[in-house]
């Protein structure tokens, strides 16, 4: 069920061009704020729009991703954490799958749930291996999910992990440190992982600057996803894509 926006990953990957993404809550985002981010990501370039937390408590899934796409062409793909966060109003879902957890709900049991639901959507729907790494602090997805992160400073056990994703014909990897780790993921863990892997990756948790971003991009994270920073302050989204795009590693 891959499709249009898997082949323009596909192919980032495969020519070292790095992309940005904006990672929204929708508990945290009013569909009014949606349209003022939108014209924000229009004017910095941003590529794609992730919405989606570990709870999504309100009721503004479909009306937020509605006020973007009003202003935005950007493509908008579901980054959910529950089958309840499944809407048809996007472009693509994320299908997680935990692999770096021993949760059995996580690896395949909420997908089971939510199938026919994802089947009916019309979604391009992307098998995505999660791989929670060590951020230096408690966050919530580590504590939802109920898994021991990869430590920081483990890049093997990474790269094994990253491998088996690929073995079992994961569309995508994503390398994350969580909503409100201490800090990014680092940068040999992510060169560790790149390097040995031909599947698109997403890299996300703990960058704050231009900087952070700009390391990881040029260590050959796919795609830098950013949230918190720019929750705390929206300015910030011109910079931070700028260095994602700097940092690419062109082959």
């Amino acid at each position: 069920m891959a499709g249009k926006i898997y082949q323009e990953l596909a192919q980032r990957k495969k020519s070292g061009q790095s992309a940005f993404a904006v990672l929204v809550d929708p508990d945290k985002t009013s569909p009014l704020q949606m349209e003022r981010l939108a014209q924000r990501c229009n004017d910095a370039g941003v590529d794609y729009l992730l919405v989606g937390g570990s709870l999504v408590v309100s009721e503004e899934l479909d009306n937020s991703i509605l006020a973007f796409k009003a202003a935005s062409n950007i493509p908008v793909i579901l980054f959910p954490g529950s089958p309840a966060q499944v809407t048809r109003k996007a472009d693509a879902l994320l299908y997680l799958s935990l692999i770096s957890g021993r949760n059995p709900e996580l690896l395949i049991g909420q997908h089971v749930i939510s199938a026919p639901v994802v089947k009916a959507s019309g979604l391009e729907v992307m098998a995505t291996g999660y791989m929670i790494i060590d951020g230096g602090s408690p966050t919530t997805v580590s504590y939802i999910s109920g898994a021991a992160p990869i430590p920081a400073n483990k890049p093997d056990i990474a790269l094994c992990t990253a491998w088996a994703g690929e073995l079992l014909n994961m569309h995508l990897l994503y390398m994350d440190a969580g909503s409100g780790a201490r800090y990014p993921i680092p940068v040999p863990m992510i060169e560790k992982v790149s390097s040995h892997t031909s599947t698109p990756l997403f890299v996300g948790g703990g960058m704050r600057t231009p900087e952070d971003v700009y390391l990881r991009a040029k260590a050959g994270a796919t795609v830098l996803v950013v949230g918190n920073a720019i929750e705390q302050d929206e300015s910030l989204i011109g910079e931070l894509c700028a260095a994602a795009k700097a940092g690419a590693v062109v082959s």
